[in-house]
């Protein structure tokens, strides 16, 4: 059953207008055919694009966090690979043979 819509439905550009290299445009995440067919898509249509366009961008933002993830990881490895931690055998014994607690 489809709801009743009582405003048309805008369109969900936001005037980027770029495609990425699979073809969604990177302001709205429309598909080539979203975009160029919008005017002639039922409410339900519309409806169902917008929910495309909403997981779509989840999907995005998701990936490029995990990105985000992996470059500081490496960037992490890399800063603790620098680091001498390994190296306490170089430290001087510390002789403690007249310490004494008054």
């Amino acid at each position: 059953m489809e709801q009743l819509v009582f405003f048309e439905i805008p369109s969900p550009c936001i005037d980027v207008c770029q495609s990425d290299n699979r073809g969604y445009c990177l302001g709205c995440f429309r598909s080539r055919d979203e975009r160029f067919n919008w005017q002639r898509f039922s409410d339900a249509e519309k409806t169902e694009v917008i929910r495309l366009c909403k997981d779509r961008k989840r999907r995005r933002a998701y990936a490029i966090f995990k990105a985000r993830q992996e470059q500081l990881k490496a960037e992490r490895a890399q800063a603790n690979a620098t680091l001498a931690l390994d190296d306490q055998d170089n430290e001087p014994e510390l002789d403690l043979g007249d310490f004494r607690l008054e």
